[in-house]
């Protein structure tokens, strides 16, 4: 099977006192494995919602979202967190790194069996070498994005989702984040990215563009960024 994410006729309301608003609206999705995915769209159109239901910690209000060929509403709770563990990794734009914890702790801590030796060696890769013991208040904003993909990479997750992950970050900074997610997508992961910036979607081998909680457009994009 080639596809890893299907949404189907899917649908997310959310209620803020007496009003309800619908932040998904019948959205059909699918996205194959080993794809490299762009969302775009202003803010309110449905862009972390559909992230956040792509990375089963959100189920729909009504249309299925299947993970590798199984709706999501078929596991059980202790199911999906097991699923979130093992097939996703998350990158988020603000950090939700430990602060008590040094970076080693950090990219250990989601681990389904603690490697010290394989956590270090997922930081050196990522140019951390001689930060294992520092805390978050210790680094840049670009070292702790770094931190946050080697943890997003801790289980050898087939999916990596990030949320505006170069939203803090000054632009030479967020080149060099999105070289490190094409270099993930390169090794075989799928890679979706929630973003607003048009130089970041151009990372992506595929655009879709939200608004008002359905697509508005879902293009391949002929002039994507590439890194030998």
């Amino acid at each position: 099977m080639n596809e890893i994410i299907v949404l189907e006729k899917v649908r997310k309301e959310y209620h803020v006192g007496e009003e309800t608003v619908n932040a998904l609206r019948g959205l059909d999705l699918v996205i194959k494995k080993g794809s490299f995915i762009a969302i775009m769209g202003p803010s309110g159109s449905g862009k972390s919602t559909l992230l956040h239901l792509a990375g089963i910690l959100d189920v729909p209000t009504t249309g299925t979202v299947s993970l590798e060929g199984k709706d999501i509403k078929e596991y059980s709770s202790k199911e999906q967190a097991q699923l979130r563990r093992h097939k996703i990794g998350f990158i988020f734009q603000r950090y939700n790194l430990m602060p008590q914890l040094t970076v080693l702790e950090n990219v250990l801590l989601p681990m389904v069996k603690p490697d010290p030796e394989k956590a270090k060696a997922i930081l050196d890769k990522l140019g951390l070498s001689d930060k294992y013991d520092r805390f978050q208040g210790q680094l840049s904003g670009g070292e702790q994005q770094r931190v946050v993909i080697a943890r997003a990479l801790a289980n050898d997750p087939a999916i990596i989702l990030a949320d505006e992950p170069t939203g803090n970050l000054d632009s030479k900074t967020s080149i060099d984040i999105m070289a490190l997610l094409d270099a993930i997508h390169k090794a075989g992961n799928t890679v979706i990215v929630v973003t607003h910036e048009e130089d970041i979607a151009r990372h992506a081998e595929r655009i879709i563009r939200l608004f008002d909680g359905e697509i508005a457009s879902d293009v391949k994009n002929p002039d994507r960024i590439k890194y030998s």
